[in-house]
């Protein structure tokens, strides 16, 4: 058994150096510099593991075609504002047809394009029903995790590229508000407190533990593949992670990148990783994310009525459901922990609103390059989480008697 553990870690690292020495996707789009290039060399598995998750999201064989796929990212990214992004997937085959300012005349592609919209801006105005239209148009649930991987990936990488351009003094190109022709703009986030399994769903904001029920049928326990348990091998194998499994390579990918960024010694505090994955769900506004990782933090800086602080924050919403500023979500924390805080929120915004000046902020508290590459791929992974997490099911109370449906 050691023979075999000392073997694959000898395997990481020789893959890990390899990846090092050529640009990742990230990276590339991002034009890093020596110096931030270096900073980030310090978790290259980081890199490696995003590269992964992107060439098994976009290169792999799903019922979803490439154009499509491709398409639909590109979408997103324009929602994000990363105009290098969106080239890239047009220059490898995007059906152009997404970047319209209307919708494809295809009913079938204008349900897919309306809910990438829909997670890409407004994720916590998802509803079980807007899954229910994918389904009604005719995309399967192995499509469904396809589409919403696609939508929350390109979060991910969009705020992965410009957070690390901001750490070479690049701010965000402005972004205006774009034209939307879909009908989730001027919705309210449901306050109702029965998720769909029947159990009490929370509504507050809460360091308790909570448990998450799937809107689309996960892979039944006895009828996971041993590629599919591999993919979120160190998991549990609650409905998320099965649900995920439909698309095994993905999810292996994102359960590595997830360690990579969270369960090393490397890089920023580990609480404080925590820290930005909570601020950037109240953001975001899950729930169920924030609940886990404000308790993590806590337990680590042992600093529970700060984190609480940030829970306890409400932030004036616009018609879709964005913070109209995030700087309310740093009050009353010390010098370090505000800009951290702020930092991570406005990272996580659509488009970003995170600029120089908060950078500039972080490091005239100390935070070396290592810690800013570390927090800007903790802030970006939630970016992706939170959009699974807020449009896939509900969060509910693990302990609550089950509630008739209504």
């Amino acid at each position: 058994m050691f023979a075999r553990a000392s073997a694959d870690h000898a395997t990481e690292h020789h893959e890990a150096e390899l990846m090092s020495t050529t640009p990742d996707d990230i990276a590339r789009l991002a034009g890093l510099d020596e110096r931030i290039a270096a900073a980030r060399a310090t978790k290259p598995l980081v890199a490696q593991r995003a590269q992964e998750a992107s060439d098994a999201l976009f290169g792999g064989e799903a019922a979803v075609s490439v154009p499509v796929r491709r398409g639909l990212a590109a979408l997103a990214a324009r929602r994000h504002g990363v105009d290098a992004l969106v080239r890239e997937h047009l220059r490898l085959g995007a059906d152009a047809a997404f970047l319209s300012d209307d919708l494809p005349e295809d009913p079938k592609l204008r349900a897919a394009a309306a809910h990438v919209d829909l997670i890409s801006v407004s994720p916590a105005l998802a509803t079980r029903a807007d899954l229910d239209l994918l389904t009604e148009a005719g995309w399967t649930p192995d499509d469904i995790v396809v589409i919403s991987q696609v939508a929350a990936f390109t979060a991910f990488q969009a705020r992965a590229i410009q957070g690390l351009r901001l750490l070479q003094g690049h701010n965000p190109e402005p972004a205006g508000t774009p034209h939307r022709p879909t009908p989730g703009r001027g919705r309210t986030k449901s306050t109702t407190r029965v998720a769909s399994n029947g159990r009490e769903r929370p509504v507050a904001y809460t360091r308790e533990l909570l448990s998450w029920t799937a809107w689309v049928p996960p892979v039944p326990t006895d009828e996971l593949t041993p590629e599919q348990e591999d993919s979120f091998r160190g998991k549990t194998n609650g409905e998320y992670f099965r649900l995920l499994a439909r698309l095994p390579r993905v999810l292996a990918a994102r359960t590595s990148l997830d360690a990579a960024i969270f369960a090393t010694r490397e890089g920023l505090p580990r609480a404080e990783r925590e820290l930005a994955a909570a601020a950037t769900s109240k953001v975001t506004d899950c729930v169920y994310c924030a609940s886990v990782h404000a308790r993590k933090s806590a337990q680590m800086s042992k600093r529970p009525e700060d984190v609480d602080r940030l829970l306890g924050v409400t932030l004036q919403r616009d018609a879709d459901w964005l913070p109209a500023v995030t700087a309310p979500l740093a009050a009353g924390q010390d010098a370090r922990w505000a800009a951290v805080i702020e930092f991570a929120a406005a990272l996580a915004t659509t488009p970003v609103s995170a600029t120089t000046a908060h950078v500039d902020r972080l490091r005239a508290e100390g935070l070396a390059d290592t810690e800013l590459t570390d927090l800007v791929a903790a802030t970006a992974f939630f970016g992706w989480a939170n959009r699974l997490m807020l449009s896939l099911g509900d969060p509910y109370w693990p302990d609550a008697a089950p509630t008739p449906a209504r």
